[in-house]
């Protein structure tokens, strides 16, 4: 069926994603999960076909995709692990875009093809213990010394912070109350000042989140993304694209659930005729289906807003954010009732996908600061956004 917001072009990658992933990531996406065992071959892998940074440009070693085609590689990726859906939206969005929008050419030219090309595991460091939704009152501190800056501070619920190789780290150079106009974004190599302590997740497991640790770190000026004081922005901007980039971690999940369900209806009996006969079965599939096609709708929306430049794309990503992560949600658990026993498992999809899609609700903005989004832009109009 055509997709109004979709090319040729993008169902095209959607073809070629679904090939990788059952060639690749079926046979070891439920290890992943029991083991949370973090596939560093196979994030190689998704580098080198361009999966894991597909908004990167060919000069740097991505694709250069535009941003419908970075979701459609998230969406289907996280049809078979959400986990890895995950991981390459937090990469390409807000990592690869805040280096493209606010590195220096040296950065770009030094990381990116890094990235790209698998060589680096990178991280974003944003969350403390302290701070999650206000992010304006982080207290990691990069103070001045001597012609550099000596960063020191605790960072929690680090995807790939348990093996990252560089960090896009964001530290506080003011004083706590001037709160986000005193915030610097920094890259930071791994060195013997991180100390990491690998976090037990309830789902998303395999993606090596963290606690970092950073004990007199010490970077350079050129390691400051963006200009001092404006890390904040930095954040903010790249957080409405990944709010984009998760809705698609939110549509795979609930696609890969609704497959599931569907051929265990056509194939499970119960009281002498298929699952799928009875009319209550019949109900909640058609519901999953209905739900899914709105999430998918709105978030492609988004995405194609934003490549077209609309700013009304921020008042777009935060619906899609807020609904699909709801949504997703609902759907895995539905999947989990469909399944019965088989979906209590840990030998089914719905199983591990109704774990998975509780971040959801809460990564990349929780469904709460979304509702805030969207009702500061009912009453106050559009913020400036930069395209």
């Amino acid at each position: 069926m055509p997709d109004p917001f979709l090319t040729e072009e993008h169902q095209l990658i959607r073809n070629s994603v679904k090939e990788f992933a059952e060639r690749y990531i079926v046979p070891i996406a439920r290890k992943m999960d029991l083991e949370d065992y973090y596939p560093r071959d196979l994030i190689r892998e998704l580098s080198k076909q361009g999966f894991l940074t597909p908004s990167a440009p060919p000069e740097y070693g991505g694709p250069g995709i535009d941003l419908r085609g970075s979701v459609v590689v998230v969406e289907e990726l996280s049809r078979y692990s959400p986990t890895l859906g995950f991981i390459t939206e937090i990469v390409n969005d807000n990592i690869v875009y805040a280096l493209l929008r606010y590195g220096t050419d040296r950065q770009r030219e030094e990381i990116l093809p890094k990235i790209a090309g698998g060589e680096w595991v990178a991280s974003y460091a944003l969350s403390e213990p302290c701070c999650g939704s206000d992010a304006a009152a982080i207290e990691t501190r990069a103070e001045r010394r001597g012609g550099e800056w000596v960063i020191n501070g605790r960072k929690i619920w680090i995807t790939q912070g348990a093996y990252a190789d560089i960090y896009l780290l964001f530290a506080r150079t003011g004083p706590k109350e001037a709160r986000h106009k005193a915030v610097t974004a920094f890259l930071v190599k791994r060195s013997d000042c991180v100390e990491v302590s690998k976090l037990e997740m309830m789902g998303m497991r395999g993606a090596g989140e963290a606690e970092v640790k950073f004990n007199d770190c010490v970077v350079g000026d050129d390691d400051v993304l963006g200009k001092v004081n404006e890390g904040f922005r930095i954040a903010m901007v790249t957080l409405d694209l990944a709010r984009i980039g998760i809705s698609g971690v939110a549509l795979g999940l609930s696609q890969g659930v609704l497959d599931e369900a569907f051929e265990w209806a056509k194939t499970r009996t119960a009281f002498g005729k298929p699952l799928i006969d009875w009319e209550w079965v019949q109900f909640q599939l058609a519901d999953i289906k209905a739900k899914l096609e709105i999430g998918r709708t709105v978030t492609y929306k988004a995405a194609w807003l934003y490549d077209n430049k609309d700013p009304s794309f921020v008042l777009y990503a935060s619906i899609a954010k807020l609904y699909t992560a709801q949504m997703a949600v609902e759907i895995a658990r539905d999947g989990v009732q469909i399944l019965g026993g088989f979906g209590y498992s840990k030998e089914s999809f719905s199983e591990r996908a109704y774990r998975d899609a509780k971040v959801l609700e809460i990564a990349e903005g929780t469904n709460e600061v979304q509702r805030m989004v969207i009702h500061k832009i009912l009453t106050r109009g559009l913020p400036e956004v930069e395209l």
